[in-house]
């Protein structure tokens, strides 16, 4: 699936992974989470490879990290406060009203208020989604991983999702890396852009660089052309 992925993630910014489905997105960010292990090369995290490292260090960067699965994979189980407490009650000791407090702010953060008690199930698709950014975010990581972030999204609430991820990006200072095929999120959220083509990097820039380029395959991409 991937055959060499060359890429270099700049500290503080938002950098969109664009390709089509079945290219390798979602392995890619396995991969840098150290839920899978590549056949070869290295993932170089502040001039450490991961890939060599202990278990128990892979499990201190994922502390770090806060991650956006592309289904949401909210807790069915759970309500809405109980699933934005869970990374919380599992990294740090809180009491209960310290929980309500984060659980509190978190939602106020992505727009919501007052569903703390709410079940997965009696939420729309955006809400889910919304939710979902919440519990990533319940840490203030300083690297935010998100899978598909607006799959699944009609084009207003897909806008919302990524007017939140920039937001909160900018707010926290955070490292982003967001996997996609919307070709909507250049301009929404992006400050690099990569296309992930045939399992390597086929071009990386600024927006502009890429909606500019002469590369053909680029342009057909961006231009939604099956490649």
């Amino acid at each position: 699936m991937l055959q060499g992925v060359n890429l270099e993630i700049e500290q503080g910014k938002i950098t969109l992974v664009l390709g089509q489905s079945g290219v390798g997105k979602s392995v890619m960010l396995r991969l840098i989470l150290g839920l899978l292990k590549p056949d070869q090369g290295e993932i170089v995290v502040n001039e450490k490879n991961m890939v060599l490292c202990k278990e128990s260090e892979r499990d201190l960067f994922r502390k770090r990290c806060g991650v956006l699965f592309q289904g949401g994979a909210l807790f069915d189980s759970m309500t809405v406060g109980e699933n934005i407490a869970f990374p919380l009650k599992q990294q740090r000791s809180f009491t209960e009203i310290e929980l309500k407090q984060k659980v509190h702010l978190k939602l106020e953060q992505v727009g919501l208020h007052g569903i703390e008690s709410k079940w997965p199930a009696e939420l729309s698709g955006g809400m889910k989604k919304r939710v979902a950014l919440a519990r990533a975010l319940a840490l203030d990581p300083e690297i935010l991983l998100l899978d598909e972030p607006t799959a699944g999204l009609d084009p207003v609430t897909g806008r919302t999702i990524a007017d939140l991820v920039h937001q909160t990006q900018t707010r926290l200072g955070a490292t982003c890396i967001a996997v996609t095929h919307d070709l909507t999120l250049i301009e929404a959220m992006a400050d690099r852009v990569a296309i992930l083509h045939e399992g390597k990097i086929l071009a990386v820039g600024t927006p502009q660089e890429m909606l500019a380029s002469t590369n053909t395959t680029v342009n057909e991409f961006l231009k939604g052309v099956e490649l």
